[in-house]
């Protein structure tokens, strides 16, 4: 796990402002990667390579970046991890006799890109953002794992291409313009998060999830997607015959696995849920002898439903692990939030629990770290699994009605204003409910584009509004559109929601404390096997064979849970009114991010 950047000016050589420009980008990415750090140039002066280290596999000097391969004339920095990189060294070996001097998987990288060009990324397990500079021919390649799981940002501005793994490192020297981008403000607003490829610079663009792009003596080339969700659901042949725990149980213990490879200890991010707590299950199934988790607790929840301290311990005892719980005081908070909307890289309203569990895994020495994320994703565990559904049908039918939507805002307004001025979403109901993108969006949605647009200058908004097309956006996340109504949600979740904020927010939230964080439910191979099921994992069947794809299953009570989490005291610290909260109470969260980032 690193940090990467790179200056490519790809019209003329390099100035020496453009030394100092990647000079600053690169320091600015410092807490990504504290065990190494490397800054090259090629020849010519005209691309530059930087490299932040967290030493993760391979930990000896002779893995670190940019890496070269000097027969071949190519360069690389990278950032992430490649699960497989092993079986693929040996099919590098035995068929090409491809003689390795690392054992790093970033030099596997190169090989198979030398052998195969962009087709290598099919290829590939893991999570990555990289870059390949190939000297003979004068291009740069670019590309992201297929779920997004490492960000990659760059700018085109003045003859020079820029390349970063956060959008505040690109903007840390003066040269690229600050200028916000409407779209990611308006995004930012509706979502919660700013959607790719937007971010809330109009210079700054996201290369999307699972696509790769050229750039060379022109500029930037087109982007070439190689891996979608949608198209990997939709076109899944339903497994009506094998039980559905046989297939959950062999896919999540597969990952797992595979996500255990490591040179240092893997620890594990431990709530009460059925996500950790099977993944502690099958890390001991998997031959780690010896586990630690880390658990938040809260004083103030301490002995209510919400506490997921008892129930975490009673996990980590089944499986043996050493547990680490770590307690958050509303004063930590306080004196944190500024830090941590510091570190975050674009404007979210989620993060801090990630934030909060990663230092606590750091305080504990440890530098990687499996985390539940995705399980609800891809098994169904989350309400808007039936809700989403329900709102579908109940706007197909008010569709067929003439006037619908404009009798039924009407008598709203008119004879419930209190109701309306309570949940502003109701007038967007019949609008909205009628498609799947739509009813995602009133499902998931912070604010309906009607309720953004008065809180901005109408100009941005309006702009903002035309460029982010957010039903569009949503609705290009389902097309190939999946056959089942669980396999349409899920893609739904996996390609917005945990795409554009859960797993970004897990990046800088734990890189602010250099820990590798791995999300072994977001993994490819594992969705190409849940796929043919997904019809099948309805009314909470998915994660109830996740309960049970341990050999130990886990508790019955973990089962059973209530969903809570870390949000509810933040909440509460938020609201209140004393002089020491006084900072925060003024405002909601998202709006003293709004504020942090200048697109209040």
């Amino acid at each position: 796990m690193c940090g990467i950047s790179g200056l490519f000016r790809y019209k003329s050589a390099a100035d020496p402002s453009d030394q100092l420009e990647l000079e600053a980008i690169h320091f600015a990415l410092r807490r990504r990667g504290p065990d190494g750090h490397g800054l090259w140039w090629n020849e010519s002066r005209r691309l530059g390579f930087g490299h932040r280290r967290l030493a993760v596999i391979d930990l000896d000097d002779r893995a670190l970046q940019p890496m070269h391969l000097p027969d071949q004339g190519l360069s690389i920095v990278f950032n992430g991890e490649i699960y497989n990189y092993r079986a693929l060294r040996e099919e590098l070996v035995s068929e090409l006799g491809a003689v390795f001097r690392t054992e790093s998987d970033t030099e596997v990288i190169l090989r198979l890109f030398a052998a195969h060009g962009p087709a290598m990324l099919e290829k590939l397990r893991g999570m990555f953002a990289l870059a390949i500079w190939s000297e003979s021919e004068q291009r740069l390649f670019l590309a992201r794992d297929p779920y997004g799981i490492k960000p990659l940002y760059y700018a085109e501005q003045d003859g020079a291409f820029r390349f970063a793994s956060q959008v505040k490192a690109l903007v840390a020297y003066p040269t690229l313009s600050r200028e916000p981008d409407p779209a990611g403000m308006v995004g930012f607003r509706i979502w919660g998060s700013v959607p790719e490829p937007f971010t809330i610079y109009k210079a700054v663009r996201a290369v999307p999830a699972g696509s790769w792009m050229w750039v060379d003596g022109g500029g930037a080339g087109e982007q070439r997607r190689y891996a979608h969700v949608a198209s990997v659901v939709a076109g899944a042949t339903a497994d009506e015959t094998t039980p559905v725990d046989d297939r959950v149980a062999e896919a999540v213990a597969d990952s797992v696995r595979a996500h255990l490879v490591a040179d240092v200890e893997v620890g594990v991010f431990l709530s009460a849920g059925i996500d950790s707590g099977a993944l502690v299950g099958l890390m001991r199934d998997a031959g780690q002898s010896h586990l630690r988790a880390v658990t938040l607790g809260f004083e103030e929840l301490r002995g209510t439903p919400s506490d997921e301290v008892p129930l975490a311990s009673r996990i980590a005892d089944r499986y043996e692990a050493e547990h680490h719980v770590r307690l958050v005081t509303e004063s930590e908070f306080v004196d944190c939030a500024e830090a941590v909307i510091g570190d975050m890289d674009q404007p979210s309203i989620d993060g801090v629990n990630t934030w909060f569990v990663s230092k606590a895994a750091r305080e504990h020495g440890l530098k990687v770290v499996l985390s539940g994320l995705g399980g609800d994703e891809l098994l169904g565990g989350y309400a808007t699994f039936t809700s989403i559904p329900a709102l579908r049908r109940y706007g197909r039918l008010a569709h067929r009605l003439p006037f619908a939507s404009r009798f039924g805002k009407f008598a709203l307004t008119r004879f419930a204003p209190d109701l309306v001025r309570k949940n502003p979403k109701l007038l967007g109901v019949l609008d909205y409910s009628g498609s799947w993108a739509g009813a995602y969006m009133l499902r998931r949605a912070v604010l309906l584009p009607f309720e953004a647009e008065r809180t901005m200058d109408a100009d941005t908004a309006r702009e903002g509004l035309e460029r982010l097309e957010p039903l569009a956006l949503a609705a290009e996340a389902i097309r190939p559109e999946p056959v089942s109504d669980t396999a349409r949600i899920a893609t739904l979740e996996a390609s917005l929601y945990m795409r554009n904020q859960l797993l970004r927010d897990s990046d800088w939230a734990s890189m602010a404390h250099s820990l590798e964080l791995r999300v072994p439910f977001v993994d490819w191979p594992t969705l190409h096997k849940i796929a043919p099921i997904m019809a099948r994992l309805t009314g909470g069947a998915g994660k109830r064979a996740l309960a049970r794809a341990p050999s130990l299953p886990l508790p019955r009570e973990s089962i059973g849970r209530a969903r809570s989490g870390f949000n509810i005291p933040v909440a509460k610290w938020i609201g209140r009114t004393n002089a020491a909260t006084d900072r925060l109470a003024s405002r909601h969260w998202s709006s003293h991010v709004a504020n942090a980032f200048g697109v209040a």
